[in-house]
């Protein structure tokens, strides 16, 4: 059992999904297997099986997040601190190759949303990251090759 980090807020919309998927989408997909069950024959019932899938698919999901949910502990976010770069810290860096900013914010994988900055602690980037201080030169292996960046801010 692995133990999920995670602030308040990823907590909350964890918790509001798996309550979405119980009162919404789960009575959506029994409604659509009472319909395909009164077409009669349920062996040549591809509407039905189709149905039945994705409950499986819908209920695997739920339990999956349930279980995300019951392994969760909260962070303290005010109890991080930016001396050395660490989970919910926002990082600024500069790609010391193209000269450009970057910043994101490592968070836990289920928190990720690289659209909106945030990287997951478990990533390449964000593993090169941690413990280092502003001013550290990183040099990070990625999928690509080496990425060598400067730590330029920690923020919180």
């Amino acid at each position: 059992m692995s133990i999920t980090y995670m602030t308040q807020d990823g907590y909350n919309k964890l918790k509001e999904e798996i309550a979405h998927l119980e009162s919404v989408e789960r009575p959506k997909i029994s409604q659509q297997i009472g319909e395909a069950r009164d077409k009669g024959d349920l062996s040549e019932n591809a509407e039905y099986d189709a149905a039945k899938e994705a409950q499986g698919m819908l209920e695997a999901k739920i339990s999956q997040l349930k279980g995300v949910l019951a392994t969760a502990r909260l962070i303290d976010e005010k109890a991080i601190g930016i001396e050395t770069v660490k989970i919910m810290n926002r990082v600024t860096m500069k790609n010391l190759k193209t000269e450009k900013l970057m910043t994101y914010t490592l968070v836990s994988e289920t928190e990720a949303d690289f659209k909106q900055g945030k990287i997951a602690v478990n990533t390449p980037i964000a593993q090169g990251l941690m413990g280092k201080k502003v001013g550290d030169v990183v040099d990070i292996k990625i999928p690509s090759g080496v990425l060598s960046v400067e730590i330029i801010e920690i923020a919180i």
